[in-house]
């Protein structure tokens, strides 16, 4: 799919504040409101859009702590990635998992509470898994910037 200008617009939009109606996303476009419809139902049949989501403040949810986890599994085999992979799935505390090149196989980005609940994440389910070789811890000391907008 080949996105115009007014898609670009309507998506930079939509990034910052999905619970706009499409009467003023029509009004900040230029569009009538039927235009600005159609034009998001067919950026989420083209899975352009995929889903809408809220954002929620870790600090009010006791979930303050972020920690990027490196993991270098055994051995980089296909059998060894399929496994981790399905479990690393199946963990509520990893928000975000990313299979890299380099040093480490993957990085973990994980909300927690504190240090005490890291620890027992630690021992209690990566340790678990199999075909890990090593881990390495990056706790976060403050947030600098934080955002989910792609600027198109």
């Amino acid at each position: 799919m080949r996105l115009d200008q007014t898609d670009k617009k309507l998506l930079n939009l939509l990034q910052k504040d999905s619970k706009q109606t499409t009467k003023s996303l029509s009004l900040q476009l230029n569009l009538s409101v039927t235009a600005v419809y159609e034009r998001i139902k067919k950026l989420e049949k083209d899975q352009v859009i995929q889903q809408y989501t809220a954002l929620i403040d870790k600090n009010k949810i006791d979930k303050s702590l972020l920690v990027f986890c490196h993991i270098r599994l055994e051995k980089h085999t296909k059998e060894y990635i399929a496994v981790f992979e399905n479990e690393i799935n199946k963990l509520s505390e990893v928000i975000e998992c990313f299979h890299l090149s380099g040093e480490y196989d993957y990085v973990l980005k994980i909300y927690i509470k504190d240090m005490q609940a890291y620890r027992e994440f630690m021992v209690n389910k990566i340790t678990g898994l199999k075909h890990i070789g090593s881990t390495h811890s990056v706790f976060t000391i403050s947030e600098v910037k934080n955002t989910t907008a792609i600027d198109l």
